[in-house]
């Protein structure tokens, strides 16, 4: 075990990276066009925000929050080629599209894809 990494951990990451690039890629060609959101730039963003934004949240327990914010909102901005407004919209509309395919997918699986406050774990009985 590397890291305390296990496959039960490297396999959750795997689905929410692609949970997560199929939303931001979803919103931003809805919000800037196919020609702007690639499903490559979606990828990177959420690869880069979510390695990169958990190390710094780690590192920096209050403040961290904020600069995490900060580094989404650059990496949407830059990849999708958007202003800091247009990523702010697509950030938002992704987290709203996120909640609701992360308690689907929860429900459907029987188990959490995304840590959030308050969501009980979904069983089918």
């Amino acid at each position: 075990m590397v890291l305390g990494l296990t496959a039960g951990s490297v396999l959750t990451f795997i689905v929410k990276l692609i949970l997560l690039t199929l939303v931001l890629w979803i919103v931003g060609r809805s919000t800037v066009g196919g020609d702007k959101a690639k499903f490559t730039d979606a990828f990177w963003i959420a690869l880069i925000g979510s390695v990169v934004g958990s190390l710094i949240s780690q590192w920096i327990p209050y403040i961290g929050f904020l600069i995490v914010l900060v580094l989404w909102l650059a990496l949407i901005k830059h990849f999708f080629d958007t202003g800091w407004l247009g990523a702010l919209g697509i950030a938002l509309v992704s987290v709203i599209v996120w909640i609701i395919v992360a308690a689907v997918f929860s429900y459907l699986l029987g188990f959490r894809v995304a840590e959030l406050p308050h969501m009980p774990k979904l069983t089918i009985a």
